[in-house]
């Protein structure tokens, strides 16, 4: 039996020259290094998706623990450039048989590839409800761009339609007929997340003469993913975790349309091992007995009374001082706000600031002025939640204060909630299933709540980041604000200031 030593260079040439190696790392898209020291690396040439068997690697690997090759997960996205394998021969010698061998088993079956991404004319089609604000289709929009970039794919037009499978339906038909230089692929994003195979989206793929693939995938966040095709034109139903550009199952998906790939059922069900794709936020150490979850007993409260009231007129009287039970409105929110569990109180003042901090005379509560109040309700958040009791807290609760309804209690519940969740969850008050205000944040999503911009609120952050919602149904008191002058006195209030 010969022996081969592996540090030497032409071991690595005869090996990397062999027919069968050259067709199982199908080196059109590949490039690899110099031998060194038993070692060949092996970079991509495109951007696209590094393709791996996993039998094909192993079945190598299993020839002699002194022949090894090492790659990249299947089904990753990589660069030009990026190194995707590496062969490498442990000991300073290998039986020249053993070595045959290895080839034989790459000779075989393809053990890797990149597959190149191609670029595709991109439509997106977005349904609009009356509680879905224009600015997060806006940012949906410019996160899809973004991420199509790296193929080459452009978003060549977006429609806004009605979350109805009609509208829809029309809106497919069209952007299927309309004429493209690259291949098509549609995009839909939903209002409202899809509830089963009959919702809106996979129904109006139907109705447009399409087919619905998958309704559903094993990959969090991403879970609530539709894939559908309208003849040769591959439909995405977007999760709502697709309008934030972190990594989620619709990346999988994209990422394979965009190197020629055709997605079954079949396959994506198969994605649930390595589909948890969300940050763990509490990981037991090894050194510690069992794991151990932080109590969740910092809850700050953080009051938004910063806005211009436009509603209640040019130069009518400011919705937070118009008094209820002889309080003003403003004084009255921040004392339930008081009366509750939360650790700390911090109220955001903007429009009528002198007016405002008067009317909280004396309560045992923070004022934070926004300078930048007027636009929109992102700054005051971002303001809030800079403070420096917030660093400490393990949670915020976001409470609006032209909101009568909501009491101590409500708010006591809500913090309950949080603390059931080891401060891991989203709390949102709801009724009857409708969701509404105040909400409790954790502090995973601290730093995404800082960086909303406009008037935009954290709905979409609710929505999209994968953390888990419990709702918590404090009745009609969740939904109940005073926006205009009309609102006050049917809840009760006398306007003044």
């Amino acid at each position: 039996m010969s022996l081969q030593r592996a540090s030497r260079r032409g071991t690595w040439v005869k090996m990397t020259r062999r027919d069968g190696l050259r067709k199982a790392v199908a080196p059109d898209h590949l490039r690899f290094s110099e031998a060194s020291t038993g070692r060949v690396n092996v970079y991509s040439t495109v951007d696209g998706l590094f393709v791996a068997s996993r039998s094909v690697v192993d079945r190598l690997n299993r020839v002699d623990p002194g022949i090894t090759l090492a790659c990249l997960n299947d089904h990753v996205p990589v660069r030009n450039g990026d190194m995707v394998a590496t062969f490498k021969i442990i000991p300073l010698a290998v039986s020249g048989e053993k070595l045959d061998r290895a080839c034989e088993v790459l000779r075989a079956t393809s053990a890797f590839e990149v597959k190149p991404f191609a670029g595709r004319s991109v439509s997106l089609i977005a349904t609009q409800l009356p509680s879905l604000k224009p600015a997060v289709t806006d940012k949906t929009a410019r996160v899809l761009s973004r991420r199509l970039i790296v193929s080459g794919s452009q978003l060549v037009r977006e429609a806004r339609v009605a979350h109805r499978a009609e509208p829809v339906a029309e809106a497919l038909r069209d952007a299927s007929r309309q004429p493209d230089v690259a291949p098509k692929m549609i995009i839909l994003f939903g209002a409202s997340a899809v509830i089963d195979a009959e919702d809106v989206i996979p129904e109006a793929i139907r109705q447009a003469g399409g087919e619905v693939v998958q309704v559903g995938m094993p990959v969090d966040p991403g879970n609530l993913l539709v894939l559908g095709r309208i003849g040769n034109i591959p439909v995405i139903g977007a999760p709502g975790c697709a309008r934030s550009p972190k990594e989620n199952g619709f990346d999988w998906v994209l990422d394979r349309i965009l190197v020629g790939e055709e997605p079954s059922a079949l396959e994506i069900s198969g994605m649930g091992v390595g589909g948890l794709l969300m940050e763990i936020q509490a990981r037991p150490s090894l050194r510690e007995p069992e794991p151990r979850l932080a109590p969740a007993d910092n809850v700050l409260t953080v009051v938004l009374a910063a806005g211009k009231a436009r509603r209640m007129g040019k130069r009518g009287p400011h919705k937070l001082l118009a008094e209820f039970d002889g309080v003003p409105l403003v004084r009255r929110s921040v004392m339930t706000a008081i009366g509750s569990r939360s650790s700390s109180v911090v109220v955001v003042t903007g429009h009528r600031k002198n007016d405002i901090e008067a009317a909280l005379s004396g309560l045992n509560a923070m004022t934070v002025h926004n300078p930048d109040y007027a636009s929109g309700i992102a700054s005051s958040l971002s303001t809030g939640f800079s403070v420096e009791q917030a660093r400490d807290a393990d949670g915020i609760l976001v409470m609006l204060a032209d909101m009568p309804g909501v009491s101590s209690g409500d708010l006591d519940r809500l913090i309950a909630a949080f603390r059931r969740s080891n401060g891991q969850s989203i709390i949102r008050a709801v009724s009857r299933g409708k969701r509404g205000n105040p909400v409790i944040m954790p502090k995973s999503l601290f730093d995404e709540v800082m960086r909303l911009e406009g008037d935009v609120g954290a709905r979409h952050i609710i929505e999209t980041s994968g953390v888990p919602v419990v709702d918590i149904d404090i009745g009609d008191s969740a939904h109940l604000d005073v926006d205009t002058p009309e609102a006050v006195i049917a809840a009760g209030g006398i306007l003044k200031g």
